[in-house]
Order: C-alpha cells, then structure tokens, then sequence
C-alpha cells in the first residue's frame, strides 16, 4: 500500500482517539458514573491511612481496552 494512505488512516485514528478521550474528560463529572468511585472498589480508612485500590475501575478499563484492541485486529484484515 501506499505509505501515505497508511499514515493518513493512523493520524485519523489517533486523532478520532484524542477527540474521543478529551470529551470523557471534559464531560467526565456529568457522568451518571465516577471511575475509581464505583462501587466494589475497595477502601479502606484507617487511623492515619488510607488504602484505596479500584479492582472494579480496573476490571472495566481492562476489558474496554481489549474491547478497542479486539475491534481493531478486525478492521486490520
């Protein structure tokens, strides 16, 4: 193929990438749902800690990502 073409369909890609990423961040606290606050993240508060780790956030952007890399080997054939 050509490697223009081939570059022109990355920039696109990234660029629909950063289009898509910016607006979850800018409309990210209108969100019925806060990442790293769902229920079944574990916190723990104690006397002078705090342990905070987000197994659910983490379960969902890992499979969000697998998702985009699943749709993504497809449209590559």
């Amino acid at each position: 193929m050509d490697p223009f073409r081939d570059l022109g369909r990355s920039l696109l890609f990234f660029g629909a990438l950063f289009i898509l990423v910016g607006a979850f961040l800018y409309f990210g606290n209108k969100l019925p749902f806060r990442l790293g606050k769902l229920p079944g993240d574990i916190v723990h508060r104690g006397e002078h800690t705090t342990f905070y780790f987000p197994i659910v956030t983490c379960l969902l952007l890992s499979m969000g990502i697998s998702l985009l890399f699943w749709l993504i080997s497809l449209f590559r054939r």
